[in-house]
């Protein structure tokens, strides 16, 4: 009687929950209105939930097999029928699964002698790659998914493109673009243009253009190419933090760093050091010849091009510091003195009051750089230093707005102040947030504008939204005061006189 009743409780286990309801009463199950809608109602839910317990019953059967295949067929090379040799290793793999990559597929099927080889000898020319990317290389076609270590990425993506894995190509550039540091930045944009990730190139050099003036450190100084710090000192969107004497100064402790690589110590340090190496270079040449004139200098020379330099001499500090230094040829100076000196004149002399339309290659190439940090909201108001042909301009932040004044009677200037009745300025104000590893939070623009004040007139150039405001805020502003096309006639007039 047990084993009978055994038998009979283990045949209603097996049956449907409604089913098995029904078959405990005795009886079978009657159809129609008799048993009333709260039974039809209950038949119905129990339907859905033995649909619901089906699906998660394959569901969790699916990822079971998926790790199945991986621990039977790669870690444990179950049945295989090829082996693939490598870096001193040996792979025990699966033709149809080797497949999914392009490079085994052309392999397999083309006339090859590999085609009906049972052991093939990988060669790797590719120093990234090393034993254990290959082996997530070769793990990620038995699986869906692969956990990527930023730390082991670039290795991997060259294991990825040997092999021609398009997915694990996609997210290594996918894993690069979201683990972008001070640390990871330099490697990361050398190995996508190596192996062809532009869009990860692209977000590195965003990166750099954003943080190079506030992520300064030793190892990033040292690992900046020549090539990739000319691109990025000779672009109108450098964030730069205060003026560009700031990355004058910045370049300076870049070129030492990069002639004296053995040099290991803080980065606060590196300007003293700095100084004093390139003040040892100035001796030995005896003070006729600029650095970048010299043989170890040369190569600097489409850097330090890109300099603003008109916007550093108009400062009597700073064009005392350059000079002190004797890094920049003379002929450099003695044109950007004349330049400036003509374009003052036309201010004072020629009723020049600015530019009049957008010039957006002018304003790309030559506008004047500059940038604030906030730390926290408050209200601030600043101006920043240099000679700009008598406009003073005053920046305030102060309730959300951003507002520009000319000063010409309200406050004290320790310069001459343009009494024009109206003056104009091209300008692009930028405002960002950052978190701690210099990855944009949010960020606001003005786009290029012109703005015309009268005296001690101002202006809201932006408003901001109180749900976009995230502290530290980095301010960065483009500043054009002359006027491109009277300076382009002056500097053909310069020409004449010259000659």
């Amino acid at each position: 009687m047990g084993s009978l009743g055994s038998r009979v409780l283990r045949r209603k286990a097996g049956l449907p929950r409604g089913e098995a309801a029904a078959a405990g009463k005795g009886g079978k199950r009657k159809r129609g209105g008799a048993e009333g809608t709260g039974d039809s109602d209950s038949d119905g839910e129990a339907e859905r939930e033995e649909r619901l317990l089906h699906l998660r019953g394959r569901r969790k059967k699916l990822k079971s097999t998926s790790k199945y295949i991986y621990q039977t067929l790669f870690l444990n090379g179950e049945n295989s029928d090829i082996k693939i040799c490598a870096l001193g290793e040996e792979w025990n793999l699966h033709k149809i699964y080797l497949c999914q990559s392009g490079y085994f597929s052309s392999m397999f099927s083309g006339s090859w002698k590999e085609s009906s080889m049972n052991v093939i000898e990988l060669e790797i020319p590719d120093q990234n790659i090393d034993v254990e990317a290959l082996q997530v290389a070769f793990g990620s076609l038995y699986r869906d998914d692969v956990l990527i270590n930023p730390s082991r990425v670039v290795a991997l993506l060259a294991a990825a493109c040997m092999l021609q894995l398009d997915g694990l190509i996609q997210q290594c550039g996918e894993t690069m673009k979201e683990t972008i540091t001070a640390q990871t930045v330099c490697g990361y944009y050398n190995s996508a243009g190596t192996y062809g990730l532009d869009s990860v190139k692209k977000k590195c050099l965003e990166w750099l253009l954003n943080n190079l003036m506030t992520h300064q450190s030793v190892g990033l100084f040292k690992e900046l190419s020549i090539n990739l710090m000319k691109q990025l000192i000779s672009s109108s969107n450098l964030f730069v933090l205060q003026v560009e004497m700031d990355v004058y100064t910045a370049l300076k402790k870049w070129m030492f760093l990069q002639l004296v690589p053995s040099w290991n110590g803080s980065f606060k340090q590196v300007l003293t050091e700095a100084d004093a190496w390139f003040a040892e270079r100035r001796r030995e040449f005896g003070g006729d010849v600029a650095f970048l004139e010299s043989a170890q200098g040369s190569a600097f020379v489409p850097v330090f091009a890109h300099l603003r330099l008109q916007y550093i001499i108009s400062d009597l500090a700073s064009a005392r510091i350059v000079e002190r230094d004797a890094l920049l040829p003379s002929e450099w100076l003695s044109s950007v003195y004349k330049q400036q000196w003509f374009a003052m004149l036309r201010a004072e002399q020629d009723n020049d009051i600015g530019p009049q339309e957008i010039n957006k290659e002018e304003l790309e190439g030559n506008s004047m750089r500059c940038g604030r940090k906030l730390a926290k909201d408050g209200d601030y108001c600043w101006r920043w230093t240099g000679f700009n042909f008598g406009l003073d301009l005053l920046v305030t932040y102060t309730n959300r707005y951003i507002i520009f004044k000319r000063n010409t009677l309200n406050q004290p200037c320790s310069g001459s102040v343009s009494l024009q009745p109206r003056r104009s300025i091209a300008f692009r104000l930028r405002l960002a947030s950052f978190d701690c590893s210099g990855k944009m939070i949010c960020s606001r623009t003005t786009g290029y504008q012109i703005l015309t004040l009268e005296k001690d007139q101002e202006q809201i150039v932006m408003n901001l939204d109180s749900r976009l405001l995230t502290f530290p805020l980095y301010i960065c502003c483009n500043f054009l005061y002359t006027s491109p096309e009277k300076r382009a006639d002056s500097e053909a007039q310069l020409d004449h006189l010259e000659s």
